[in-house]
């Protein structure tokens, strides 16, 4: 064993530390932020073609569509099935002009059979985990009898990231790892199955653990090198310590029940304790069906989740956002329409955790370890999205939800309301209106509705501001969402204070050399004193406009019209 001892006097520090010796996340591409519709399986490719079109067609934003196993020839990796995908490449085309990424699973079994590529390659390339005595390791998967790579073995991994290439060369974007603690059927594998290690020869006790991490690690570095410069997303069943440098994770296949929607959030927290900042589970449940109100629940809660996907398993019914009626349509439409304006929030999260390890869905552990109320059982499904939002989860058939807010003062985000906080009251939750408050002192940028990150948004951004008792800020980021210009300089980023004690907002100079997407701010402040009818912008005197804005419903707010300029901006008040 070896022991790596971390000291410090706060939870986000020692996340910090953590992630400073397992690896921090790289910035992911923003399509992989947008919502992601998955099914086993979509088939054949009309019904890819015509799902698209009608998410289009309904004003339901969605960036991602996802191929399950259906997708293969008989369930090998690296095929398609000719019959269901005549036109792999001019069906992912089509998609490609409606504005969706794609993302195909790939499970580390490999088939044993005979002129089949990826297993005849393999073998002759002696890159399958094998027995003491040379015998090469097989096992029952979806194939039926299968090999499974050696991702411990340096030139194993390269050899898996090449056989990416058909597919990223027909219009893939992204690939789901599944199976890989690795699952076979009915069987453990054995312990003394030999394995590389890198150089150092170990057994299938040492690498079980870190299997999967080596297979998202091999996917995920192929698929870099494939991509043309573009950012490669890959998600992940199985992981270690150190995923989060190649992968996202998901929680596994859970099931269409309250407590496993509220299970979601608990698990979703403690995988950013860990270090995981990209994180989700399958929103309504993958196994059994949910209920009409369960759906519309999940996925009001899902979209402040880093990774917002809807999954259902084979067999069950319908589960895409207009399956379940018009009033539930009507609900999830609202809340994926709210996720797409809050991808600059969103994104900026994501940036901190690049920088810092701190997740982007936060256990209110993090920022208040020493307040016990939080970790009463009647609270314990409460959890900050980014720094500013805390999101009071509740079960599906609950109206009124019992919520806790921690010290300081805090808005009830659909009505503005003012709460002080270490206080516990009963919320309204209808299932229209998922209990969400902001914190004090919090900024809030916001833009424009898309369908697809794809889609440019307009040219003004959206920044809400909350007052506070107490100075706070804020880090916003910008890039060019898919590329790696970023790690050179080719980002915009912009720190944001609050100094109620001088009565300022500031928004610092710019830091980097990309341009905004914003070239306008619409500044609007949530509690200020709502007779103030002007403020100073950098020492002159500019009128406020009260005008309705709606983030949840309306409300007439004071608005501060700015150029998005790239000195340093004063507001004073």
């Amino acid at each position: 064993m070896n022991y790596f001892l971390i000291y410090h006097s706060s939870i986000a520090s020692i996340i910090s530390s953590y992630t400073w010796l397992t690896g921090r996340m790289p910035m992911p591409p923003l399509w992989s932020l947008g919502f992601q519709q998955c099914r086993w399986s979509y088939y054949p490719q009309s019904e890819v073609l015509t799902l698209a079109q009608t998410f289009r067609d309904k004003n339901i934003p969605c960036d991602v569509i996802w191929f399950d196993i259906h997708y293969m020839e008989r369930y090998k990796v690296f095929t398609w099935d000719t019959d269901r995908f005549p036109d792999p490449k001019g069906m992912l085309t089509k998609m490609d002009q409606l504005g969706f990424k794609n993302v195909v699973i790939i499970d580390p079994g490999i088939k044993v059979e005979k002129d089949y590529p990826a297993y005849e390659d393999g073998l002759q390339k002696n890159h399958f985990i094998k027995y003491p005595d040379g015998t090469v390791y097989s096992g029952q998967v979806w194939p039926g009898w299968c090999t499974f790579t050696d991702y411990t073995s340096p030139q194993a991994r390269i050899w898996w990231g090449d056989l990416f290439k058909e597919h990223v060369d027909e219009g893939i974007d992204g690939f789901w790892c599944d199976m890989n603690e690795f699952a076979t059927w009915g069987q453990k594998a054995p312990n003394n199955l030999q394995f590389a290690g890198d150089g150092y020869p170990i057994t299938h006790k040492m690498a079980h653990n870190i299997y999967g991490l080596q297979m998202a690690r091999a996917t995920y570095d192929g698929a870099k090198k494939l991509l043309n410069g573009r950012r490669p997303f890959v998600l992940t069943r199985a992981g270690y310590s150190g995923l989060q440098r190649y992968t996202a994770i998901w929680t596994g296949d859970n099931v269409g029940s309250d407590d496993h929607m509220l299970l979601a959030v608990r698990m979703v927290s403690a995988l950013g304790v860990s270090g995981v900042a990209f994180a989700g589970a399958d929103v309504s449940g993958f196994v059994t069906d949910a209920t009409p109100e369960l759906y519309a629940r999940w996925m009001s809660m899902a979209a402040f989740s880093p990774f917002y996907r809807s999954h259902k398993a084979y067999g069950l019914r319908d589960s895409e956002p207009w399956s379940y009626g018009e009033d539930i349509e009507q609900i999830v439409r609202k809340y994926v329409q709210l996720r797409y304006r809050m991808l600059p929030y969103l994104y900026s999260s994501f940036y901190t955790a690049t920088q810092t390890g701190m997740p982007v869905q936060r256990t209110l552990a993090i920022d208040y370890p020493m307040d016990e109320k939080i970790y009463y059982g009647e609270y314990e499904n409460e959890f900050m999205s980014g720094p500013a939002l805390l999101v009071a989860a509740c079960r599906s058939t609950a109206r009124a939800a019992n919520v806790y807010l921690p010290k300081g003062n805090w808005y009830d985000f659909n009505t503005d309301k003012k709460y002080a906080g270490n206080t516990q009251f009963y919320s309204d939750a209808a299932l229209d209106k998922l209990p969400v408050f902001v914190k004090e002192g919090s900024f809030i940028p916001m833009q424009s509705l898309i369908q697809t990150t794809v889609q440019k948004p307009t040219d003004t951004l959206v920044l809400h501001v909350y007052y506070s008792s107490i100075d706070n800020q804020f880090t916003y980021y910008e890039d060019a969402g898919d590329r790696y210009d970023y790690q050179s300089g080719g980002y915009y980023k912009r720190m944001m204070s609050i100094r109620p004690g001088s009565k300022q907002i500031i928004l610092d100079k710019t830091e980097g050399s990309y341009a905004s997407h914003f070239r306008h701010i619409k500044m609007i402040l949530h509690g200020f004193d709502p007779l103030m009818n002007e403020v100073t912008v950098n020492g002159s005197s500019t009128k406020i406009a009260m005008q309705n804005i709606e983030l949840m419903q309306q409300m007439k707010l004071p608005v501060v019209h700015l150029q998005n300029r790239n000195e340093q901006i004063t507001i004073g008040w």
